[in-house]
């Protein structure tokens, strides 16, 4: 296989995981794994929160497919798929973890347009704290935040989370 066409499918993998991880963002994770995923949509109170689980889930591909090709002689291909996904999750880190939820402490501020799009819309997924009425279960594709604001105000009287400093009673 040339590396033409190993690194097309390493970066198929990566586009295609974006894909998938709406998928299952808005349909398990929003769904039967909101169970897991609730702890997310609430504030953290130490390091870890159930929904880091996922992260084990959706790394298991990855580990199967690179250990497939390396070691097992599935072929390249498993090893480009499995680097592709465990590129998509790199990213999802820094983007998600890192950067949106400051995690890992740091001075990084948005300023591109990009940048700027896609921390909003995942601040405003999180601006309902029920799994129902959420918008926006992309990572690093997001629709304009004007455009989930309206969709916001239109979904009825989702329960939205209080901003931070004010006091629920």
């Amino acid at each position: 296989m040339t590396a033409l066409l190993l690194a097309l499918i390493f970066l198929a993998t990566v586009a295609a995981m974006e894909g998938f991880a709406y998928v299952m963002h808005r349909w398990v994770m929003h769904g039967p794994g909101w169970f897991l995923h609730a702890s997310h949509h609430r504030p953290r109170h130490g390091i870890w929160e159930a929904n880091d689980l996922y992260f084990v889930i959706f790394a298991m591909p990855s580990i199967l497919l690179l250990l497939g090709g390396v070691q097992w002689h599935w072929g390249d291909w498993a090893t480009a798929m499995g680097a592709g996904i465990a590129a998509y999750g790199a990213i999802y880190l820094g983007f998600h973890d890192i950067i949106v939820h400051r995690r890992v402490g740091h001075r990084y501020v948005p300023r591109s347009t990009y940048m700027k799009r896609i921390v909003q819309a995942h601040r405003l997924h999180h601006a309902v704290e029920s799994k129902e009425h959420c918008v926006s279960f992309g990572f690093l594709v997001a629709p304009r935040p004007e455009d989930l604001k309206r969709r916001l105000g239109e979904k009825g009287k989702p329960v939205l989370r209080a901003a931070k400093g004010d006091r629920q009673g």
